[in-house]
């Protein structure tokens, strides 16, 4: 079955524009430039995104595999759910493309201040989300302490991942897993006590409990 022509349209745009951030960057290409490369008219263009930053926002989305929702994960291991979702790659397909974009995308969020915000959440957002929903799982089913701020604990979670990224921007070269590191370091450190004194089993299930 062939695909509808607005989905191939608007691949072709986003390929397009991807094409055009990378070789000449993000100011010097126009809408124009995007139109003409893909073959799709302006006016089509603009039925899909209202300017050039909506059109990169997407074109970010795809290299970075945001552009859906990331699944739920609830294994009954609460720290190997935590190691899962912040261990979390983009997709391989993109590796050449994100290298070259990045630099682009950082110079341009630095001039275009509501733009950077824009996409610093759009990045963080679906982390902290599914981060959250396995906190508080965690609370509901007694593996983690009722006093556990969530929130507190998604700060915790993260910053060794920022680090990473910051001192290890390339994952081959990063000397260990922070994913499973900051997920391991949390659970020993909050992991909720049993009677006896000892960390609790990390999975446990509850038969019933809020989502």
């Amino acid at each position: 079955m062939t695909r509808p022509r607005s989905k191939e349209a608007h691949e072709r745009v986003l390929r397009a524009a991807l094409k055009l951030f990378g070789e000449r960057g993000i100011d010097a290409t126009s809408m124009d430039a995007i139109a003409h490369t893909s073959g799709v008219s302006k006016a089509t263009m603009y039925n899909h995104w209202t300017n050039k930053e909506v059109l990169l926002m997407d074109v970010m989305l795809m290299l970075n595999g945001l552009d859906r929702d990331p699944e739920d994960v609830d294994s009954g291991d609460l720290c190997h759910d935590l190691a899962t979702v912040l261990s979390r790659r983009p997709p391989d397909q993109f590796d050449a493309a994100r290298e070259r974009m990045m630099p682009a995308m950082i110079a341009y969020s630095a001039v275009h201040h509501e733009f950077g915000e824009a996409w610093r959440h759009r990045v963080m957002e679906p982390t902290r989300t599914c981060l959250r929903r396995i906190l508080r799982r965690g609370i509901n089913r007694g593996l983690l302490p009722a006093t556990l701020d969530a929130e507190a604990g998604i700060v915790l979670l993260l910053g060794p991942m920022i680090y990473g990224h910051v001192f290890y921007r390339e994952a081959a070269k990063r000397p260990f897993d922070f994913g499973k590191l900051a997920a391991e370091s949390f659970w020993r450190a909050y992991g909720a006590e049993s009677e006896s004194g000892g960390k609790i089993r990390r999975s446990k299930r509850a038969h019933a409990e809020p989502g």
